[in-house]
């Protein structure tokens, strides 16, 4: 949950349109630094009284799946039916380590995906019975794709 916004004059949020120009508001400079990413994010300045900050703003699109995402496995957790795991970020698939008919605790690693350079293991939110593995080691995974199904 997001603070609520400060009462001082001046204060206000400042919304970047789609012309991504500057905007001046007495001690505040916002400007948009380079184009929206394939992931849908854009790089922001922000001056305020001297002070450089540089943002990284998610797009509605994608802060819509990750609240979805979340809230899914969030239910997931207490539901005995099929769960879909997806990727929330795009990568490719370091090692893969349940096979469909697995059964698999909660906490327990499912696979690896590769990022950035770096490893981020995949965890089983709840108990259950692996179903569906659709990828493998060495596959390309984008954002969204579905990785594994627990039963």
């Amino acid at each position: 949950m997001l603070a609520p916004p400060s009462a001082h004059p001046g204060d206000e949020p400042v919304t970047i349109g789609p012309e991504r120009t500057a905007t001046d508001r007495s001690n505040v400079v916002v400007g948009a630094v380079g184009p929206v990413d394939r992931d849908g994010r854009l790089g922001v300045e922000v001056v305020v009284e001297g002070w450089r900050f540089e943002l990284l703003v998610e797009d509605e699109a994608r802060a819509a799946l990750r609240e979805r995402a979340s809230r899914d496995a969030a239910a997931g957790g207490a539901a005995g039916g099929p769960l879909e795991i997806r990727a929330i970020i795009p990568g490719r698939i370091a090692s893969v380590a349940v096979a469909p008919g697995d059964t698999v605790e909660a906490g327990q690693t499912l696979l690896a995906v590769e990022a950035m350079k770096m490893q981020n293991e995949l965890r089983a939110p709840r108990s259950g019975t692996v179903t569906r593995v659709p990828v493998g080691a060495g596959s390309t995974v984008e954002l969204g794709d579905i990785l594994v199904v627990l039963g």
